[in-house]
């Protein structure tokens, strides 16, 4: 967990704003701000977070909330707590005077972004754009939004008065068509890319247009363009003074998903209080926003979250300490093997959270052979919640605490649930990382309306074969497709339609279409198989890349720094590329640097796997039989990377996963072939430890179980760090 430092003479403020709750708005163009369902939830959870794990005083936080009601187009709240255009501008004033030098200032917006007509012409030209948060009046013509030159100059104002201002944006200026369960309602910002061109008031309640115009041209000076200057986020300037974590390029779109099977989040805003609970703040922002990518991206192809500023400053300003938080157990009930945790909603928890127990009377977490059992939260209420045991680490016949061997090396031994005295009232419980999902939902769509397929198609036929050889392929038990009568309580992960084409095709979770090669014919012999088959890479591949520990207690994680450079002017310089907000792009047969180094106390054993656009993933360092290469504490090691593409490939997006053990570990079970090669032969595994044990279940072609947890083996400390690189056809 992460607590302020009580030596820190800094305060915390913040300022929430979420808007669900949109006032009907047609804009010329026909495009609409349509109402969302995650982003009072999104702001809700922060608050928590906030509260209880930061320890805010209520009275610093500023809230502005526009919920859904049972009444259409009306907000639950009253009109001072609406995040209209004077309220917001509002309260960042009031923010502004509250805090003062050196306090911490966290910003929180969770709702619609959106683009109109730039009223600053002078500026960005006749058909410039200004890029907006949207109040939850905007359906109103004489409502106004927040533009970019009004945000600059409210967040400058609050640079220059030297407080640490952190800004999140979980919103997006438009998204594209999307498919299946994740709709436009999904998406936060106008459908369909419009503009809104709607004339409305220029005066702005922040500055004169002047001031305005004069703090813009002073933050973009030195640009070669100024009449549209934003980073890759689209929203604001290279920020300074100030960091700035946007949820998407302004290309892009910021999805709304129900991660716990029942309630939508923003994609955004649920990994981030996720990252925070398990990296604690001992870490920097860009190690954040590292995780945060490589969980949105695993689900989300077209939202790619941008980090700007500040990279290398500590979480929260570097003014809190990481001090581990434990959880009360409050009741044992054997009977049905499951504890009472004294967490819930108020301290942001969901459903899946998997928590170590420990014995009771430990107090030193770090000491990992005083865990007891694994729990895994099944019901969550308020302040509490029950959790099941889904694995015994100790038992305890007589009054002889020792050692559990798990039934996989014990013979006939075969307890997993509870006896009396393993776990007592008044135990510890500390949060883990969540697990590895192994099996994935797939959801088979119908074409989109008005769709005209090939003739002699019938998609229902088409959709109905693939099912009915599911159980022909191998490893189909890494994918259930989801029943159309039946509820489920885990949010889809592909889904599977016909095109135009007569074509069978994959989307992601977003609706998005995979990019996979070659295209399958409904037609074609064996194209079902095919499909199924695609889907069990797929689901393994992503697990892959799921891969994660974020133990709190572990000893390395945060220690093992990961870069790709290019060599400097000076002899034996090099230059980073993967900084915060910035994917490396490389034309084929270019050479790069992956920089790794080891800033632990202890030897590392590095191991470097290559996972591919063709859905490949391989061992890049080190070559040939060697399983690792140590890495001494504070050196580092450096390996040369030749950039190429796969055949038929113009562009490819690539991910190098670093791997840091401190026990000898094998990795190579996780390698996989290109789509549609043959898997036979690639797992043949045999665990040495409980790491390889995880990395076994993860390579299964069955997986053992539904998920697998993977700070489960703590045996072996260990921790991983990925970069993500572009490569393009010149």
């Amino acid at each position: 967990m992460i607590q302020q430092s009580a030596k820190s003479s800094s305060k915390f403020f913040a300022l929430l704003i979420g808007v669900d709750c949109y006032l009907p708005n047609t804009l010329p163009q026909g495009g609409s701000y349509k109402s969302l369902a995650g982003c009072v939830r999104d702001i809700n959870h922060v608050e928590s977070f906030l509260k209880n794990t930061l320890q805010v005083s209520p009275a610093h936080i500023l809230k502005l909330t526009a919920s859904n009601s049972d009444s259409p187009n009306i907000p639950q709240e009253p009109p001072e707590q609406l995040p209209t255009y004077e309220n917001i501008v509002a309260k960042f004033k009031q923010l502004t005077d509250l805090a003062q030098p050196q306090d911490q200032v966290y910003i929180h917006y969770s709702g619609h972004g959106g683009r109109s007509t730039t009223i600053y012409p002078e500026l960005k030209g006749s058909y410039g754009v200004d890029e907006s948060l949207v109040p939850t009046d905007i359906g109103n013509s004489e409502a106004r939004y927040l533009r970019d030159l009004e945000l600059a100059k409210l967040l400058q104002n609050m640079v220059d008065k030297e407080l640490v201002v952190t800004l999140v944006l979980d919103s997006c200026h438009s998204g594209g068509a999307t498919r299946g369960e994740v709709n436009d309602s999904n998406i936060r910002g106008l459908n369909k890319n419009i503009i809104d061109t709607t004339p409305r008031p220029t005066e702005s309640l922040v500055a004169s247009t002047e001031e305005l115009i004069q703090n813009w041209q002073e933050l973009t000076q030195g640009k070669q363009n100024t009449r549209n200057v934003t980073t890759a986020s689209g929203w604001l300037p290279e920020p300074k003074g100030y960091v700035l974590l946007a949820a998407c390029r302004d290309n892009e779109s910021a999805y709304e998903y129900p991660f716990n099977g029942k309630e939508n989040n923003g994609a955004l805003t649920y990994w981030l209080l996720d990252s925070l609970q398990k990296l604690g703040s001992d870490c920097t922002l860009k190690v954040l926003h590292d995780r945060i990518l490589a969980k949105i991206n695993s689900q989300f192809q077209r939202q790619t979250p941008m980090l700007q500023g500040e990279g290398d400053r500590l979480i929260f300003g570097g003014k809190s300490t990481n001090s581990q938080s434990a959880v009360l157990v409050k009741k044992v009930d054997v009977a049905k093997n499951q504890v009472l945790l004294q967490t819930g909603e108020a301290q942001g928890l969901r459903k899946g959270a998997e928590f170590a127990i420990y014995q009771l009377g430990i107090t030193n977490f770090s000491q990992t052979s005083g865990r007891v059992a694994l729990a895994k939260v099944v019901e969550v209420r308020a302040e509490e919640s029950w959790a099941e045991i889904t694995k015994i680490l100790r038992e305890k016949p007589g009054n002889n605490l020792r050692l559990y061997i798990p039934p996989s090396k014990a013979g006939n031994s075969t307890q997993q649930t509870l006896s009396e005295g393993i776990i007592e009232d008044g135990a510890s419980a500390i949060l883990l990382s969540p697990s590895v999902k192994l099996v994935r939902k797939v959801r088979l769509l119908p074409p989109l309306e008005n769709q005209q397929l090939p003739k002699g198609i019938d998609y229902k036929e088409a959709l109905t074969a693939i099912k009915a050889v599911k159980e022909n392929v191998e490893g189909n038990g890494w994918v259930e497709f989801l029943s159309s009568d039946q509820p489920s309580d885990e949010p889809v992960t592909y889904q599977v339609s016909v095109n135009t084409e007569g074509e069978y095709e994959i989307l992601d979770a977003g609706g998005e279409l995979i990019n996979l090669r070659p295209p399958l014919k409904v037609d074609e012999r064996n194209a079902t198989a095919s499909v199924v088959n695609r889907l069990v890479h797929l689901s393994k591949y992503q697990a892959t890349l799921q891969l994660d520990n974020n133990d709190p207690i572990s000893s390395i994680v945060g220690k093992l720094k990961v870069d790709i450079c290019l060599p400097g002017e000076n002899r034996g310089e090099l230059l980073p590329l993967n900084a915060p907000g910035n994917v490396p792009t490389f034309d084929v047969d270019e050479y790069a640097i992956l920089r790794i180094r080891n800033e632990s106390n202890q030897v590392l054993n590095i191991t470097v796997l290559a996972i591919q656009a063709d859905w490949s993933i391989s061992q890049l360092h080190p070559e040939g039989a060697a399983a690792f290469e140590p890495l001494d504490p504070g050196r580092e090691k450096l390996i040369r990377i030749h950039t190429s593409l796969s055949e038929g490939y113009n562009e490819s997006a690539d991910v190098l996963k670093v791997f840091a053990t401190v026990g000898a570990t094998n990795f190579r079970c996780l390698e996989l072939p290109a789509l549609d090669k043959s898997r036979k032969g690639t797992q043949v595994f045999r665990a040495n430890n409980p790491l390889e044990e995880l990395l076994a279940a993860v390579a299964s072609e069955q997986p053992p179980n539904r998920n697998v947890s993977a700070a489960a083996y703590p045996s072996d400390k260990w921790t991983t760090e990925q970069v993500k690189l572009v490569v393009k056809q010149a």
